[in-house]
């Protein structure tokens, strides 16, 4: 049973975050129909236009969107270091949600250090987007680590560049 309540809660004009036991989440309304949400997290060439705080870039998206599929996405940082994120699609409703996991690398062979879970969900509201991303975190200390990261900044400006990509298609 989990005791711990809500612990932080952030918010831009539209976008919020909150943390929530060994959860980080993250809900905005964006102006465009779930399809085009998803197939901005589908598309390699539309997730480099917003998968990274500006002024980090993802240099590199390669997955198999299916669940049991692959990914690498390659984000780099503006002194240049790289980053690659390694991870497993764990379901997939397409236009409606994705489940994805650190805690394997291709197939179902296991990371040195699983970190987290995502869960992101696509809601129609009248034409529009209800996207939700719920960060599950193995322990307490990942998920504090993550805040620590930038989660809450960063992931919001993540959904504010997101929206701003899925305007213009």
């Amino acid at each position: 049973m989990n005791t711990e309540k809500t612990m932080t809660t952030t918010t831009t004009t539209t976008t919020t975050t909150s943390a929530e036991g060994r959860d980080l989440i993250l809900t905005r309304l964006i102006d465009a129909p779930p399809e085009k949400v998803y197939r901005a997290w589908t598309d390699p060439e539309l997730m480099k236009q917003w998968f990274a705080p500006l002024p980090w870039t993802i240099v590199k998206v390669e997955h198999d969107v299916r669940p049991g599929g692959a990914s690498l996405v390659v984000m780099r940082s503006p002194e240049g270091a790289e980053f690659p994120m390694h991870g497993v699609y764990l379901d997939v409703i397409p236009n409606e949600r994705l489940v994805f996991t650190d805690a394997f690398t291709e197939a179902w062979r296991p990371s040195e250090k699983p970190f987290m879970t995502v869960e992101v969900t696509f809601d129609n509201i009248g034409g529009k987007t209800n996207y939700t991303a719920r960060v599950h975190h193995w322990s307490l200390a990942d998920r504090e680590a993550h805040e620590k990261m930038g989660f809450h900044g960063g992931w919001a400006q993540c959904a504010e560049q997101l929206a701003a990509v899925v305007a213009r298609m």
